[in-house]
């Protein structure tokens, strides 16, 4: 369907993968606007239970194709940059809107944008060769894709600072020991350890998980009264699905849960 995107869809999970190797999977043209499509379609696929975002090749994604953002300076086309930057926000606002986990899954690079799409993630694991740079100060340009936001909700506004002020790298290892990712593996577990995660939330309970979601991100901005109210009205949700039933059920019966639709 699209050019830069490639969609997998397998067992009710459905992996997104950014497909321009040659250039680190940085973004050009409708690029952008093709991931948020992709997104959007996995959101609203009622057999898609979780989502994964990786790329191809030696990177996750380098940020905006710098060559073609010099194009479009040359010519000063503001109304294309705007574009651009209209689907970057549709890209993180679908990640963020979903009922439904996603993990990034950072196999090499992540800066700029990418490590911005990756911080929109719910999840986030990295392979042991992976970097992350807020790289837009390189180049003049303003942090975009949330990273404002969601950078200094994960470290201190004193390192979030450094990384958006310099510009410098750093690996797998720092990252998880600031939490900017859950773990760091080796790289040729990154696929099987991405996958084992996908597969335990496809099998988790959809109705818990999605409101605990919506829980999270409802939070940074709510009144610890709103959150309590919220959980009541999620809890009771879930406390009449039948996917709670049959869980409660197993539990006490000391067996596996069976699968419910």
């Amino acid at each position: 369907m699209y050019d830069n995107i490639k969609v997998n869809v397998e067992q009710c999970i459905a992996t997104i993968t950014l497909d321009r190797p040659e250039k680190l999977n940085a973004f050009i043209g409708h690029m952008r606007r093709d991931l948020a499509e992709a997104l959007e379609q996995a959101a609203s696929d009622r057999s898609v239970r979780v989502v994964v975002v990786t790329g191809a090749g030696r990177g996750f994604c380098a940020g905006a194709d710098v060559a073609y953002m010099a194009q479009l300076m040359e010519r000063q086309d503001v109304e294309e940059f705007t574009r651009l930057l209209g689907a970057g926000r549709r890209v993180i606002t679908a990640i963020r809107q979903m009922t439904k986990p996603v993990i990034a899954s950072v196999n090499g690079v992540a800066y700029g944008a990418g490590f911005n799409l990756a911080l929109a993630c719910d999840i986030r694991i990295a392979a042991a060769s992976a970097t992350f740079s807020q790289s837009f100060v390189k180049v003049g340009l303003h942090p975009d894709w949330g990273g404002t936001y969601f950078l200094p909700r994960v470290v201190p506004t004193n390192l979030a600072c450094e990384m958006f002020f310099l510009g410098d790298s750093i690996n797998a290892e720092r990252a998880a020991q600031l939490g900017i990712v859950n773990r760091a593996v080796a790289d040729e577990e990154l696929a099987a350890e991405t996958r084992r995660l996908a597969e335990r939330l496809r099998d988790a309970p959809y109705k818990s998980i999605a409101a605990a979601k919506h829980a999270v991100y409802m939070s940074e901005e709510s009144s610890i009264e709103r959150m309590l109210q919220y959980e009541t009205e999620a809890q009771l949700q879930c406390f009449q699905s039948k996917e709670a039933r049959e869980r409660v059920r197993a539990f006490v019966e000391k067996r596996e849960p069976r699968k419910v639709e």
